[in-house]
């Protein structure tokens, strides 16, 4: 099993700033791609941003130019550094990753629990 913990959500005003974390842990052979993605209230989630093991990133055009996304693959950590927010931006954030299992050597996609994101003044 892999467990995904998510971090970093909160209340900001317009123009601030947060950063989410998500570290995953548990029967990990290796890590394909790690993302996130959100979900307004009333909404379909949606792809924020999103990068492959060699590095290869992409955004949603609403993000692009504000949210920056990295990872660290020691700690199997993905990190979403989110600038110049706006209220738009207000939603739930779930991290995603693709993993291969120790037990299997099989592909499986993960979801954390998710991290409430508010920008209001």
């Amino acid at each position: 099993q892999v467990q995904l913990v998510e971090s970093g959500g909160g209340l900001v005003q317009p123009g601030g700033s947060l950063r989410l974390s998500c570290a995953a842990s548990g029967s990990i052979f290796s890590i394909n791609s790690m993302g996130w993605y959100r979900q307004a209230p009333g909404k379909q989630r949606e792809l924020v941003a999103h990068i492959r093991s060699g590095g290869n990133e992409n955004y949603a055009d609403s993000v692009k130019g504000r949210f920056t996304i990295s990872r660290d693959n020691a700690k199997n950590t993905v990190y979403l550094q989110m600038n110049s927010l706006k209220p738009e931006d207000t939603a739930v954030y779930y991290c995603n990753t693709e993993v291969v299992v120790t037990t299997t050597l099989y592909l499986y996609d993960y979801w954390g629990q998710g991290t409430q994101v508010t920008v209001s003044s």
